[in-house]
């Protein structure tokens, strides 16, 4: 019997690694159907550390870490991305296990995924006796003229090719000054969607998943109006670092509230009973689309004095 038990674990670490590995695969071999698949890849590790537990996911983590660095043959900025989604995996399994709420269950994984991460870029740039500025800058360089050749590649018009390539160094300019948003952003979503993702595929082995409560009803805090509205100004004094750390606060603030506005789509999705093809169809859609993200945020931040679905009022008659 022990024996049948310990064989399945074996069974399911070596399931795991090979999972993990095969998404990492297809994130860096297929050039389309990578740039999604990349969302997949803390889903096993989340997976089998709910299944297998602490010590036992801890193994399909490390080994799977060792076989992306074995797969690339270096460890570079881009194997650190990865090893962040892994452990972003792992910390969410952590967490769940704690019953927490919606809000600090994000929270907690990204403050405990992105200071590891900041330790361990730093850790980089001293054994490679590089500035983390430097560092990074050179990596946005090389991601910018990475994106001018798959520009080329997909046949854009040269014309908009040589308008982005003489618009580089103000491209970086700003990119490099709002990375911290933008690594804090990505972290949210990343969270968000694995948690997601999991929730019908833990609940369906009979796993553990929290109860959030209803999530197309998750508000923010009327109070965060004021951070945005404070961002704002900031960007309208002439100070530049006054105005990027407006930028910064702003873009992440955006962030949260398109998670509210994606909370009250789901509400009338629900409410109006669509096909999951349709939602799956209209889903995709703002995904891809800018223009309706943006929409999605600016509902999500008119919520506050317009009360879309009317929370609180059906309590108050």
């Amino acid at each position: 019997m022990l024996q049948t038990i310990q064989g399945n674990i074996s069974i399911d670490i070596v399931k795991g690694i090979a999972i993990t590995t095969l998404i990492f695969a297809a994130s860096i071999y297929l050039p389309v159907i990578g740039l999604f698949c990349f969302l997949f890849i803390p889903l096993p590790i989340f997976f089998y550390r709910s299944k297998l537990g602490r010590t036992t996911g801890a193994i399909v983590l490390v080994a799977s870490i060792i076989m992306m660095i074995f797969m690339v043959g270096t460890i570079s900025i881009d194997i650190f991305f990865f090893i962040e989604l892994l452990l972003f995996g792992f910390v969410l399994g952590e967490l769940i296990e704690f019953n927490l709420s919606i809000e600090k269950t994000i929270l907690y994984a990204c403050a405990l995924v992105l200071s590891a991460g900041v330790l361990g870029l730093f850790f980089y740039s001293n054994i490679f006796n590089v500035g983390i500025i430097a560092l990074i800058s050179e990596y946005v360089a090389k991601n910018l003229k990475l994106t001018i050749a798959l520009y080329e590649k997909m046949g854009m018009p040269e014309e908009n090719i040589r308008l982005f390539s003489n618009s580089l160094e103000n491209i970086q300019y700003v990119l490099l000054r709002i990375i911290p948003a933008m690594i804090v952003v990505s972290s949210f979503f990343m969270a968000w969607a694995t948690l997601l993702i999991a929730k019908p595929i833990l609940k369906s082995r009979g796993l553990f998943y929290p109860d959030f409560g209803s999530l197309n009803l998750w508000k923010v805090p009327d109070s965060f109006v004021w951070g945005a509205i404070g961002c704002g100004l900031m960007l309208i004094l002439p100070e530049r670092g006054i105005k990027m750390v407006g930028l910064n606060g702003l873009i992440i603030l955006m962030a949260i509230y398109f998670f509210q506005g994606m909370a009250i789509v789901s509400f009338f999705f629900e409410k109006k009973q669509f096909s999951p093809i349709l939602k799956f169809f209209l889903y995709s859609l703002i995904a891809i689309q800018q223009v309706i993200a943006l929409i999605i945020i600016g509902l999500g931040f008119s919520d506050i004095w317009l009360n879309y679905r009317k929370l609180g009022i059906k309590q108050k008659s």
